[in-house]
């Protein structure tokens, strides 16, 4: 059993957890439960006095290593304290306890003997992100091995321990590196007593390719010193083994076929950054873990091939993305053709409000209040707010809700125009655009003596008493001028293409302006007689007024 040193008041020495050519940790124990490691340097420091050589330089190293936890790294233990033990003068350092298997434990069986691509990968970003956060701090480690390297089971990352080397003196480090154990992960320059930032780098890289290859590049086969300096010349001169031979030779043999296939797959930029990291002269390799950790991200973050394979997404997610693409396309071109249609709808309300508007010009007040009066009434059916309302509601629904929207968007139009018809039809009626006021006689005298004609139809018994019409005679139009009356009857039918206008007599110069017919009346109208390119009819709109007069055959279709 060796031997238990008591390390400091408050702080219990619980055993040694491991030891080597660095020095040795113990399990330790503060006052309470926290449970914390002991890293031992092997040189024991007599006089705690800035005149001890070795206590001064032990204490400038401890200092670089409280920058490292000045801003603390998740990847990278926490140093708590430093000292010199009560018993053995033997320099401490205290970090904190992680719980979980280190990296040469996790490659032992029962576990497999190389790592997944995906594990690899993290332990690259997570150990290049603790080198990174050292060498800015200007802390060298100088010891960096897989033993060295923790799973954290609280947390599940990945940390890098063990500062020990790092608190030595340059002579003392030269002393240490000759009894060093793990020799396999040591760089060139060690051998004469060189630590630099690259070290760090090439150790990083050893790390790396023993996760894919499953070993080490130059492995120790005994502990004897021809063994031993066979792997410090391999360092020095041999380049590095194939590493993918490796690995397929090490693939576990209770691994299916496609899945030892799919773990081949190491991207490239991987396998290149292992191969830079192990070149012999330091200058070939990353400078910095700063540097390294960079690399790392640009090319992790990127679409990688695989050991010279493009690994493809698979069949099922290519088909949906595009079918779900196709989709898209498909919603915007609807939803496009929607909105066109609803700005040719809007167009034609702002020209069908124009035109009620112009027409309103012509009436007289009394007429223009009742209009207004039936604006109102007809405003109450659909109101602007939920016009827009609805509209909102079908951009955000697409394509399904859009066709329910258009669907009333057509019957609103529809009661508009209706409402408007409504307007025209008194327009059509109330046309005195073309009365002759008499001297001395209002306007309202004038409306109230006008003749009838083109008001009221004729009942069947005033038919019978005035006879059939007389194609020679006339009648007199609503301003009071002579309207040439029909040659003779026509049988067929029409209905209005667009728009049709009154006329007086059949001509263009009798036009009425404020006088027609719109299309969405779907009015069936009966000629009493035809002249040129004019019928002659008798329009009765749905309030059961009557106009008479002469309207273009262009503006009609014969539906009999």
């Amino acid at each position: 059993m060796g031997k238990v040193f008591t390390i400091t008041e408050g702080l219990e020495n619980l055993g040694a957890m491991k030891t080597g050519g660095q020095g040795s940790v113990y399990k330790g124990r503060r006052i309470g439960e926290i449970i914390t490691a002991i890293k031992l340097l092997p040189t024991p420091i007599y006089s705690e006095s800035l005149e001890d050589k070795n206590y001064r330089d032990f204490q400038n190293e401890v200092e670089k290593l409280k920058k490292v936890n000045e801003h603390p790294n998740p990847h990278v233990v926490t140093i708590l304290s430093s000292g010199v033990t009560d018993s053995g003068n033997f320099p401490y350092i205290e970090m904190e306890y992680i719980e979980g298997p280190d990296l040469e434990d996790l490659l032992k069986p029962p576990n497999n003997p190389v790592f997944i691509v995906k594990e690899i990968l993290k332990i690259a970003d997570q150990l290049s992100d603790a080198l990174a956060h050292c060498h800015k701090m200007e802390v060298r480690h100088g010891d960096i091995k897989s033993n060295n390297v923790k799973f954290n089971t609280k947390t599940g990352n990945y940390i890098l321990l063990d500062f020990g080397l790092s608190a030595m003196s340059d002579e003392q480090r030269r002393t240490s590196l000759r009894h060093a154990g793990a020799i396999e992960f040591m760089a060139p320059e060690q051998n004469e007593g060189q630590m630099l930032f690259q070290t760090d780098v090439y150790s990083f890289g050893v790390i790396m390719f023993e996760l894919v290859a499953g070993s080490v590049p130059f492995p120790l086969h005994d502990r004897g010193e021809t063994a031993r300096n066979n792997v410090r010349i391999a360092h020095l001169e041999t380049a590095a083994p194939d590493m993918l031979q490796l690995r397929r030779a090490a693939m576990p043999e209770s691994w299916p076929a496609d899945k030892k296939e799919h773990e081949m797959h190491v991207p490239d930029w991987l396998v290149s950054l292992i191969y830079k990291c192990l070149e012999k002269k330091p200058g070939d390799r990353f400078t910095t873990g700063v540097e390294l950790h960079e690399y790392i991200i640009l090319n992790s973050s990127r679409a990688e091939k695989k050991s010279g394979i493009l690994v493809e997404p698979p069949a099922e997610l290519i088909e949906g993305n595009e079918k779900l693409l196709k989709e898209n396309d498909q919603l915007k071109n609807s939803l496009l053709d929607y909105r066109q249609q609803l700005q040719t709808r809007e167009k034609e309300i702002e020209d069908l409000k124009v035109t009620v508007a112009n027409a309103q010009a012509v009436l007289p007040a009394e007429d223009r209040l009742q209009l207004q009066g039936e604006e109102r009434v007809a405003d109450r059916g659909v109101s602007k707010t939920a016009f827009f309302a609805l509209l909102i509601l079908t951009i955000g629904l697409a394509a399904f809700a859009a066709y329910s929207f258009f669907n009333n968007s057509g019957v609103q139009t529809e009661q508009l125009a209706d409402s408007t018809q409504n307007k025209i039809d008194l327009i059509v009626n109330a046309d005195t655009s073309q009365i002759n006021l008499q001297p001395g006689q209002t306007r309202k005298e004038q409306l109230k003596n006008r003749p009838a004609v083109d008001n009221v139809e004729r009942t069947d018994e005033e038919a019978n008493q005035e006879g059939p019409i007389d194609t020679a005679a006339s009648t007199q139009d609503d301003a009071g001028q002579v309207e040439q009356k029909p040659s003779a009857r026509n049988t067929g039918k029409y209905r209005v293409i667009s728009k049709a206008f009154f006329h007086n007599e059949p001509s263009d110069a009798t036009k009425r302006p404020a006088a027609f017919i719109i299309h969405w009346n779907n009015a069936v109208l009966t000629p009493l007689g035809q002249t040129n390119d004019f019928i002659y009819v008798e329009y009765t709109n749905h309030l059961g007024q009557t106009s008479k007069g002469w309207l273009r055959k262009s503006d009609l279709r014969v539906i009999e």
